[in-house]
């Protein structure tokens, strides 16, 4: 297996960031869901860090991805693909990326905002200041753009599908 991406297939650093991202989502927008209808508790405390930490990470994930993205060339695609599958392929690939960063952007002002650290893992950071309306302003996006991530991946997922099943294209085995 090579490392870099060729014409014909993604190489293996750039699937390692496609299923740790997909494996992290897996476990992270559940729990997400999970902690909102949690009592406060040390309980609740100790799974919203893990699901912080978890979220961190698939922040530093998807930015690793983007720069690995643009230093390596992307598989070409083959005839079946018509020019609007294409445009709404690339869509919802930015989609997907802007999306994490805003769950992610969002989940730590509301920490921050609510007089929270945030633990970058690489450091920890507190703010001295704290206001409820943009703790609700920033929950309220959070939530909102997890539920549009699940939509995204849905989309992505089922067009997978549709291409790997109906059009018999090799869209699959490029990422496998």
């Amino acid at each position: 297996m090579i490392f870099k991406n060729s014409e014909s297939k993604y190489g293996l650093i750039s699937i390692f960031f496609h299923w740790l991202t997909f494996l992290v989502l897996l476990l992270q927008i559940p729990l997400g869901f999970y902690l909102v209808d949690l009592e406060f508790s040390d309980f609740k405390i100790s799974v919203e860090n893990f699901h912080a930490i978890l979220g961190i990470a698939l922040f530093y994930t998807t930015l690793l991805r983007l720069i690995w993205k643009s230093i390596n060339i992307s598989p070409v695609e083959n005839g079946k693909i018509r020019n609007w599958q294409l445009i709404i392929s690339k869509i919802n690939h930015w989609m997907l990326y802007i999306t994490l960063f805003a769950i992610t952007i969002s989940g730590i002002l509301k920490k921050l905002l609510s007089g929270e650290s945030v633990n970058f893992i690489v450091t920890s950071i507190s703010l001295d200041y704290f206001d409820f309306e943009l703790v609700e302003l920033s929950e309220k996006i959070h939530s909102n753009a997890a539920i549009f991530l699940l939509m995204l991946v849905s989309i992505h997922i089922l067009a997978v599908i549709y291409h790997h099943l109906f059009m018999k294209d090799p869209i699959l085995k490029k990422m496998l």
